[in-house]
């Protein structure tokens, strides 16, 4: 089996139709054995489910996907699972222990399939973390010798308290990325630049080289009556909208009253330092 997942920094890239790179996974007996990015080279929805046939593709994992994509790629004969968030590497491994949920198109909430109505993302500064805010590819400004390399390394990633948030050592399996092309957070592109293989090094990000300080215009309040569906959220559910582009965007509910409901717009870990330790495994 093979599963591809829009891919973007680790993680789960938010659009399916604006994706411009793939991790794809090598799967036997239940388990990942193998992994690899592979570019979209700019594709329109059906160019993109056409690759990923031409990939041998079984299932695809994404955040937001319209109607025309997911028609395309039932055409193509490939299983999809939408609405997921996060790491992509746990993703999958939610997927193959059967705890990953299609919740359909965009701007659906997990176990839900109505609409959750439009909101516009650009009115509170909301989205993800994106690649444009910190500068990547060739414009990066991070050189080294690994600089357009895909490196594979393993890591540990820890808070400030010492709590483990991420370990690809527990996965069994490396990171692969382009080093310097914004695939991976600042801090982290910049430790590998200059790592040799075999080196291991020891790294900790302020919020400015990792996932940015916290933004209060990206918190914002909507009215129940204005927004169908929302009466049905709870406090701490990660969910998704959809801006006036139609592009959906994940957001956490923070606070719900009997006629409001908050959300943060702000990626889970704005405003946290980050520890990392790194080992270069391979620069292929």
């Amino acid at each position: 089996m093979r599963i591809a997942v829009t891919y973007e920094n680790g993680n789960v890239f938010q659009h399916f139709g604006h994706t411009e790179t793939f991790k794809v996974y090598e799967v036997e007996d239940g388990k990942v054995v193998s992994s690899t990015i592979i570019g979209s080279g700019g594709s329109g929805h059906g160019a993109l489910a056409g690759l990923l046939s031409g990939q041998a593709v079984d299932v695809l994992i994404c955040g937001g996907i319209g109607g025309g994509a997911q028609a395309a790629l039932q055409s193509q004969g490939i299983e999809l699972c939408a609405g997921a968030s996060g790491d992509a590497d746990t993703a999958v491994e939610a997927y193959l222990r059967g705890e990953l949920v299609n919740t359909g198109a965009n701007c659906s909430h997990h176990g839900e399939g109505h609409s959750c109505g439009e909101h516009s993302c650009e009115e509170h500064s909301c989205g993800e973390h994106s690649c444009g805010e910190h500068s990547c590819g060739n414009e990066s400004g991070i050189e080294g010798i690994n600089v357009g390399k895909t490196c594979r390394t393993h890591y540990r990633g820890t808070f400030n308290d010492g709590t483990q948030f991420d370990s690809s050592y527990d996965r069994g399996e490396p990171l692969e990325f382009v080093c310097g092309a914004g695939m991976m957070i600042r801090g982290f592109d910049a430790a590998v630049a200059n790592m040799k293989v075999g080196e291991k090094k020891e790294i900790h990000l302020m919020p400015a080289e990792a996932y940015g300080e916290h933004d209060p215009k990206a918190v914002f309040t909507v009215e129940i009556a204005q927004m169908p569906g929302s009466e049905n959220l709870s406090s701490g559910q990660r969910v998704y909208l959809q801006n006036m582009q139609g592009q959906p965007f994940p957001v956490t509910v923070t606070e719900k009253t009997d006629k409001t409901v908050t959300f943060d717009a702000n990626h889970e870990m704005a405003g946290r330092e980050l520890n990392f330790m790194i080992e270069l495994v391979e620069v292929l």
